[in-house]
Protein backbone atom coordinates (compact mmCIF):
# COMPACT_ATOMS: atom_id res chain seq x y z
CA UNK A 1 0.00 0.00 0.00
CA UNK A 2 1.43 3.49 -0.42
CA UNK A 3 2.03 5.65 2.18
CA UNK A 4 2.27 9.56 2.88
CA UNK A 5 5.17 10.00 5.39
CA UNK A 6 5.70 13.03 7.36
CA UNK A 7 7.99 14.85 5.28
CA UNK A 8 5.59 14.52 2.35
CA UNK A 9 2.81 15.98 4.12
CA UNK A 10 4.85 18.88 4.76
CA UNK A 11 5.11 19.09 0.89
CA UNK A 12 1.56 19.08 0.68
CA UNK A 13 0.96 22.22 2.71
CA UNK A 14 3.66 23.68 1.31
CA UNK A 15 1.84 23.62 -2.42
CA UNK A 16 -1.43 25.01 -0.52
CA UNK A 17 0.93 27.88 1.56
CA UNK A 18 2.50 28.55 -2.11
CA UNK A 19 -1.07 28.82 -3.45
CA UNK A 20 -2.30 30.92 -1.39
CA UNK A 21 0.47 33.51 -1.43
CA UNK A 22 0.68 33.31 -5.08
CA UNK A 23 -2.93 34.42 -5.06
CA UNK A 24 -2.59 36.63 -1.79
CA UNK A 25 -3.68 40.02 -3.99
CA UNK A 26 -6.67 38.62 -5.64
CA UNK A 27 -8.23 37.50 -1.91
CA UNK A 28 -7.36 41.20 -0.25
CA UNK A 29 -8.95 42.80 -3.42
CA UNK A 30 -11.57 40.47 -2.76
CA UNK A 31 -11.86 40.69 0.49
CA UNK A 32 -11.57 44.47 0.13
CA UNK A 33 -14.90 44.26 -1.81
CA UNK A 34 -17.25 43.24 1.06
CA UNK A 35 -14.40 43.08 4.22
CA UNK A 36 -11.71 44.69 5.37
CA UNK A 37 -8.66 43.37 3.03
CA UNK A 38 -6.80 41.67 5.14
CA UNK A 39 -7.95 37.88 4.09
CA UNK A 40 -5.05 37.51 2.22
CA UNK A 41 -2.61 38.37 4.08
CA UNK A 42 -3.54 36.35 6.97
CA UNK A 43 -4.96 33.64 5.05
CA UNK A 44 -0.95 33.77 3.76
CA UNK A 45 0.63 33.93 6.92
CA UNK A 46 -1.35 31.54 8.64
CA UNK A 47 -0.11 28.58 5.93
CA UNK A 48 3.74 29.74 6.04
CA UNK A 49 3.45 29.39 10.16
CA UNK A 50 1.93 25.55 9.21
CA UNK A 51 4.65 24.82 7.07
CA UNK A 52 7.35 26.07 9.59
CA UNK A 53 6.08 24.35 12.58
CA UNK A 54 5.21 21.28 10.69
CA UNK A 55 8.75 20.96 9.15
CA UNK A 56 10.35 21.47 12.18
CA UNK A 57 8.18 18.55 13.88
CA UNK A 58 8.69 16.26 10.86
CA UNK A 59 12.38 16.80 11.16
CA UNK A 60 12.16 15.99 14.79
CA UNK A 61 10.97 12.78 13.95
CA UNK A 62 6.93 13.60 14.60
CA UNK A 63 4.50 11.52 12.54
CA UNK A 64 2.44 12.43 9.80
CA UNK A 65 -0.72 12.86 11.58
CA UNK A 66 1.02 15.02 14.68
CA UNK A 67 1.33 17.72 12.14
CA UNK A 68 -2.23 18.40 11.79
CA UNK A 69 -2.46 19.50 15.39
CA UNK A 70 0.51 21.07 15.15
CA UNK A 71 -0.90 23.15 12.63
CA UNK A 72 -3.80 24.10 14.27
CA UNK A 73 -2.23 25.48 16.59
CA UNK A 74 0.02 27.31 14.63
CA UNK A 75 -2.61 28.82 12.41
CA UNK A 76 -4.37 29.99 15.41
CA UNK A 77 -1.16 31.71 16.85
CA UNK A 78 -0.70 33.47 13.17
CA UNK A 79 -4.13 34.71 12.27
CA UNK A 80 -5.72 36.27 14.67
CA UNK A 81 -8.77 37.48 12.27
CA UNK A 82 -11.68 34.80 11.85
CA UNK A 83 -10.31 32.21 9.71
CA UNK A 84 -7.79 31.54 12.36
CA UNK A 85 -10.21 29.93 15.04
CA UNK A 86 -12.23 28.33 11.94
CA UNK A 87 -9.13 26.70 10.40
CA UNK A 88 -7.81 25.85 13.38
CA UNK A 89 -10.30 23.63 14.49
CA UNK A 90 -10.67 22.38 10.85
CA UNK A 91 -6.98 20.90 11.37
CA UNK A 92 -7.78 19.93 15.13
CA UNK A 93 -10.92 17.79 13.27
CA UNK A 94 -8.37 15.96 10.61
CA UNK A 95 -6.06 15.30 13.47
CA UNK A 96 -8.31 14.01 15.60
CA UNK A 97 -9.82 12.00 12.72
CA UNK A 98 -6.40 10.38 11.65
CA UNK A 99 -4.40 10.28 15.12
CA UNK A 100 -1.90 7.71 15.71
CA UNK A 101 -0.68 6.99 12.27
CA UNK A 102 2.64 7.73 11.52
CA UNK A 103 1.78 7.50 7.98
CA UNK A 104 -1.25 8.20 5.69
CA UNK A 105 -2.85 6.28 3.18
CA UNK A 106 -3.84 8.19 0.37
CA UNK A 107 -7.63 8.22 0.97
CA UNK A 108 -6.49 9.95 4.43
CA UNK A 109 -6.39 13.01 2.01
CA UNK A 110 -9.75 12.68 1.84
CA UNK A 111 -10.15 12.10 5.37
CA UNK A 112 -8.23 15.85 6.01
CA UNK A 113 -10.43 17.49 3.72
CA UNK A 114 -13.62 16.35 5.34
CA UNK A 115 -12.37 16.76 9.00
CA UNK A 116 -11.00 20.46 7.71
CA UNK A 117 -14.97 21.43 6.55
CA UNK A 118 -16.43 19.60 9.38
CA UNK A 119 -14.54 21.20 11.82
CA UNK A 120 -14.85 24.62 9.96
CA UNK A 121 -18.67 23.96 10.01
CA UNK A 122 -18.65 23.61 13.31
CA UNK A 123 -16.66 26.16 14.57
CA UNK A 124 -18.29 28.59 12.89
CA UNK A 125 -21.82 27.70 12.55
CA UNK A 126 -22.56 28.58 9.03
CA UNK A 127 -23.83 26.11 5.96
CA UNK A 128 -23.68 26.41 2.34
CA UNK A 129 -25.58 29.38 1.11
CA UNK A 130 -24.46 31.95 4.23
CA UNK A 131 -21.75 32.79 1.83
CA UNK A 132 -18.42 32.07 3.52
CA UNK A 133 -15.81 29.37 3.30
CA UNK A 134 -18.26 26.71 3.18
CA UNK A 135 -19.96 27.28 0.36
CA UNK A 136 -16.89 25.98 -1.42
CA UNK A 137 -16.10 23.47 1.48
CA UNK A 138 -19.67 21.63 1.44
CA UNK A 139 -20.01 20.91 -2.30
CA UNK A 140 -16.50 19.19 -2.00
CA UNK A 141 -17.09 17.47 0.79
CA UNK A 142 -20.21 16.26 -1.03
CA UNK A 143 -18.50 15.55 -3.99
CA UNK A 144 -15.98 13.60 -1.99
CA UNK A 145 -19.16 11.24 -0.58
CA UNK A 146 -20.39 10.94 -3.86
CA UNK A 147 -16.57 9.49 -5.57
CA UNK A 148 -16.52 6.94 -2.54
CA UNK A 149 -19.30 5.36 -2.99
CA UNK A 150 -18.96 5.14 -6.19
CA UNK A 151 -15.58 3.50 -6.11
CA UNK A 152 -13.50 6.55 -7.64
CA UNK A 153 -9.94 6.81 -6.72
CA UNK A 154 -8.64 9.19 -4.37
CA UNK A 155 -7.08 11.38 -7.46
CA UNK A 156 -10.56 11.61 -9.09
CA UNK A 157 -12.39 12.00 -5.47
CA UNK A 158 -9.99 15.26 -4.93
CA UNK A 159 -10.42 15.99 -8.82
CA UNK A 160 -13.98 16.20 -8.25
CA UNK A 161 -13.99 17.54 -4.74
CA UNK A 162 -11.59 20.55 -6.39
CA UNK A 163 -14.20 21.38 -9.31
CA UNK A 164 -17.30 21.53 -6.21
CA UNK A 165 -16.03 24.22 -4.58
CA UNK A 166 -14.85 26.31 -7.56
CA UNK A 167 -18.16 26.22 -8.50
CA UNK A 168 -19.31 27.15 -5.09
CA UNK A 169 -17.18 29.52 -4.68
CA UNK A 170 -18.33 31.19 -7.79
CA UNK A 171 -22.22 30.54 -6.51
CA UNK A 172 -21.28 33.10 -3.53
CA UNK A 173 -21.35 35.82 -6.11
CA UNK A 174 -25.18 35.32 -6.55
CA UNK A 175 -25.82 34.89 -2.54
CA UNK A 176 -26.28 37.46 0.02
CA UNK A 177 -24.34 37.36 3.09
CA UNK A 178 -25.32 35.76 6.68
CA UNK A 179 -22.31 35.18 8.31
CA UNK A 180 -19.63 37.25 9.27
CA UNK A 181 -18.30 40.60 8.52
CA UNK A 182 -20.01 40.88 5.23
CA UNK A 183 -23.29 40.22 6.90
CA UNK A 184 -23.42 44.02 7.71
CA UNK A 185 -23.52 45.04 4.01
CA UNK A 186 -26.71 42.90 3.39
CA UNK A 187 -27.81 42.89 0.20
CA UNK A 188 -24.68 45.42 -0.96
CA UNK A 189 -22.75 41.82 -0.42
CA UNK A 190 -24.57 40.68 -3.95
CA UNK A 191 -22.50 40.36 -7.06
CA UNK A 192 -19.40 40.24 -4.54
CA UNK A 193 -17.36 36.55 -4.72
CA UNK A 194 -16.86 35.29 -0.99
CA UNK A 195 -12.90 36.04 -0.26
CA UNK A 196 -12.92 32.77 2.12
CA UNK A 197 -14.91 30.50 0.01
CA UNK A 198 -12.36 31.73 -2.39
CA UNK A 199 -9.37 30.88 -0.39
CA UNK A 200 -11.19 27.39 0.58
CA UNK A 201 -11.18 26.50 -3.35
CA UNK A 202 -7.59 27.26 -3.69
CA UNK A 203 -6.47 24.96 -0.21
CA UNK A 204 -8.84 22.37 -2.27
CA UNK A 205 -7.16 22.12 -5.26
CA UNK A 206 -3.50 22.98 -4.11
CA UNK A 207 -4.50 19.80 -2.06
CA UNK A 208 -5.19 17.29 -5.47
CA UNK A 209 -2.38 19.66 -7.16
CA UNK A 210 0.10 18.22 -4.47
CA UNK A 211 -1.65 14.77 -4.57
CA UNK A 212 -0.87 14.58 -7.84
CA UNK A 213 2.35 15.74 -7.73
CA UNK A 214 3.53 12.88 -4.95
CA UNK A 215 1.44 10.08 -7.39
CA UNK A 216 3.86 11.29 -10.60
CA UNK A 217 6.80 10.87 -8.69
CA UNK A 218 5.49 7.08 -7.71
CA UNK A 219 5.09 6.46 -11.56
CA UNK A 220 1.49 6.91 -11.71
CA UNK A 221 1.12 4.65 -8.94
CA UNK A 222 -1.96 5.12 -6.17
Amino acid sequence: MTRITAEQLVEILRTVARRIDEAREHLADLDGAIGDADHGRTMSEGFAAVVRDAQDAAHAGAGAADLLPIAARSFLDAVGATAGPLYASGFQEAGRRLAGRAELSDGDLLTLVAGLGDGIARRGKAVPGDKTMMDAFGPALRAIAAAEASGADVGTALGLAARAAAEGRDATRTMVASKGRAARLGTRSLGHVDPGAASAAIVIDALREAFEAIRAARGGRG
